[in-house]
């Protein structure tokens, strides 16, 4: 990662240490709505062709590995004695895409707001920690821009810092003067972001059916009944709520750049500015890890974080070496 996304970052993580964070709740609101429009604006860089084909190819490795660390995630969950829901919380954000995950998958699940805190930042501390290191291993690996998109797509939680790595990685001299990095780990990252929409109704409907059998007669307000149109209602109001709309507006942007070739004169101005935006988000995220935030973490929600984590980063990078 380069000196300023690192310093933006480190200098965020201060700030939120010491406790001089103002806004959190704010700040967190304008740092997801950062990230979602610098994307949707990086999409007026991609065709949709070049979409479509990076997507198809990368359609298994999503499946396998968002698959593989939701049901590892629950047997780390079930050994290391960690609540449920938060592990579950964990695990979804491990998997996908960190906070709007654990948004996510809690809403669908009805989990506490204590337990989404904690998953959250769990996740953000070890997202942090690998915005450092994956960059020198990648080096270390030997990984040219091509892989290390990939590998940052899968293995970094947070749009912000996807972008961050992989745009630094480039830049540093593999394959320098291409954007390969950058654009790939966009579109890795991206068909994993679509999976929050059917990983939180599976959700809804697992835990949903867990508690019907639990107490059939008693637990009438955790499944509540569907009928007509009201039913409907609520079920599109969920659906709306989970669902990922800045990846509609980032396709929408993709297929524009398809029809208006001339677009692509603009690239680096876009690039400038969405590469900005990720910049403030980074420092945001940063701030957003607290003391007190690591304090409710302890230390049986953070090892189980950390090893799936590890798991993770470390099973798609044999992967990807392996296949390419």
């Amino acid at each position: 990662m380069s000196s300023l996304a690192a310093w933006t970052l480190a200098l965020g993580i201060l700030i939120g240490l010491l406790g001089l964070s103002v806004w959190p709740k704010q700040s967190k609101a304008v740092s997801r709505w950062l990230i979602q429009c610098a994307i949707v604006a990086l999409g007026l860089r991609i065709d949709i062709h070049q979409l479509l084909g990076a997507a198809a190819d990368g359609f298994l490795l999503a499946a396998g590995t968002i698959v593989g660390a939701l049901v590892l995630g629950w047997l780390l969950a079930k050994v290391l004695k960690v609540e449920r829901d938060l592990g579950a919380l964990i695990s979804s954000g491990t998997a996908i895409c960190g906070g709007s995950a654990i948004a996510a998958v809690g809403s669908s699940i009805r989990a506490r707001t204590s337990d989404v805190a904690i998953a959250t930042a769990v996740v953000f501390v070890l997202n942090a920690v690998g915005v450092f290191i994956l960059p020198v291993i990648g080096r270390w690996a030997g990984l040219d821009a091509h892989q290390f998109g990939t590998w940052a797509g899968v293995a970094i939680h947070d749009m912000a810092s996807v972008n961050a790595v992989a745009k630094d990685y480039q830049v540093a001299g593999i394959e320098a003067g291409a954007s390969v990095a950058l654009d790939t780990a966009n579109v890795v990252k991206l068909t994993r972001v679509i999976w929050i929409a059917p990983i939180a109704l599976i959700a809804a409907w697992w835990w949903g059916r867990r508690r019907g059998e639990a107490s059939p007669a008693t637990d009438t307000s955790a499944a509540p009944e569907v009928s007509g149109a009201t039913g409907m209602s609520g079920e599109w109001s969920r659906f709306a709520s989970i669902m990922p709309w800045f990846i509609v507006w980032f396709v929408a942007a993709c297929v524009l750049r398809t029809l208006v070739p001339g677009i692509s004169e603009a690239g680096p101005t876009i690039k400038a500015i969405s590469g900005c935006a990720f910049q403030l988000a980074l420092f945001l995220i940063g701030a957003g890890v607290s003391r007190e935030a690591l304090r409710r973490a302890g230390p049986r929600a953070m090892l189980h974080a950390m090893l799936l984590w590890i798991a993770l980063a470390g099973a798609s990078l044999l992967v990807i070496r392996a296949s390419t």
